[in-house]
């Protein structure tokens, strides 16, 4: 019976002792906008575009929310976590008229080829040339940690386009991913969750493969309160759609709603203590979009030119805080995966991972 107990006691102390050590692992989560452009990002609202009646409903109403005469302030006001705390904490790559360069190595520029890119840490041109659910047939950065025992089930992925469960190869990788119209699953759904599930069906969406990043933000958000994962993927995609229809002032209120949602994020890793000084934010997005003509900016792809160009935001745990970047460098988005591997001390493929870690 005594041996019974000392075991017991020895498993217990063991687990907590597991626990413990799991918990001072750098958790990471990585999050897309698809499609939005640096030009946003990095200078606010677009001059030509804002009060441009071909692409904006209500152009009155749109100056009012985001016009401003300076860049600074336009930006500001579009992003304002970004730029008030991230600034303040991270670094902010991207801005083409400083010098700062971000760049897509795949020569596609449209999105399967970009999400790729930034998963796995290199281009595949040869096979991932369109938007076809297809299983991805590269590693992520995602499947590898979940294949190492140290973070087994404590990787999870979240899109609003229906298209991600092949990207990361849900089948293959055994990665939960919760994505275009799908539910929670589970026997232990919080009360959120469970209106998730009754609402989503209840609130339609303007187009067939892609829902709204409200339901991709929440799903996402009560799986990190519930379940602590160390490796969480996020890819909201409103900015993208709103962009192809033409739809400016959509597109840019998406971009704002994100940035809180962003924000939403990094104040309850702030508050939970497993999270809490030990979580590394990356942000980018899987390709750029068009200005010249005028109209390309609802397009990217091989043809649209300057739609490779991107940018790139880290802050959070290990990241030496630089604010915007106005130095001359060149960065790309196959420098992610390897970054995130590194933040959480995995092995790094340098056969199949060519590029270096981002300096953090």
């Amino acid at each position: 019976m005594k041996i019974k107990i000392m075991l017991s006691v020895f498993m217990a102390v063991f687990a907590f002792s597991l626990t413990a050590q799991q918990s001072k692992n750098t958790k990471v989560v990585l999050i897309t906008l698809d499609g939005l452009r640096w030009q946003e990002l990095f200078t606010g609202a677009d001059p030509l575009l804002v009060a441009n009646k071909k692409y904006v409903h209500d152009t009155t109403g749109l100056k009012k929310l985001f016009w401003k005469k300076t860049a600074v302030e336009r930006r500001e006001t579009l992003l304002p976590f970004v730029w008030s705390k991230v600034q303040e904490i991270g670094q902010i790559h991207g801005n083409r008229n400083l010098g700062s360069k971000v760049n897509l190595t795949n020569k596609m520029w449209f999105s399967y080829p970009g999400y790729n890119e930034i998963l796995t840490g290199k281009a595949d041109d040869e096979r991932i040339d369109s938007n076809a659910k297809i299983n991805n047939p590269n590693k992520t950065v995602l499947e590898i940690a979940n294949s190492d025992a140290s973070y087994k089930g404590k990787v999870a992925a979240f899109g609003s386009w229906d298209v991600f469960p092949y990207i990361v190869n849900e089948e293959r990788s055994g990665v939960p991913v919760n994505a275009g119209f799908e539910s929670a699953k589970g026997n232990n759904l919080t009360e959120r969750e469970k209106l998730l599930n009754e609402l989503q069906p209840k609130v339609p969406s303007p187009w067939g493969t892609v829902r709204f990043d409200g339901f991709t933000h929440y799903y996402a958000l009560e799986t990190m309160k519930k379940d602590h994962p160390e490796l969480v993927y996020i890819a909201y995609g409103e900015t993208d759609d709103f962009a192809h229809d033409g739809e400016y002032d959509a597109y840019l209120k998406s971009a704002k709603a994100t940035d809180g949602m962003i924000k939403e994020l990094w104040d309850f890793t702030q508050q939970d203590p497993f999270y809490k000084d030990n979580t590394l934010f990356i942000i980018t997005t899987d390709h750029g979009r068009g200005t010249d003509p005028l109209d390309t900016w609802r397009s990217h792809g091989d043809e649209v030119k300057n739609s490779s160009e991107v940018w790139m935001v880290l802050f959070g745990k290990g990241v030496t805080s630089k604010g915007e970047i106005k130095t001359d460098h060149q960065l790309y988005t196959n420098m992610i995966a390897p970054t995130v591997l590194k933040a959480m001390n995995l092995k790094i493929d340098t056969q199949l991972m060519k590029a270096k870690p981002v300096k953090l």
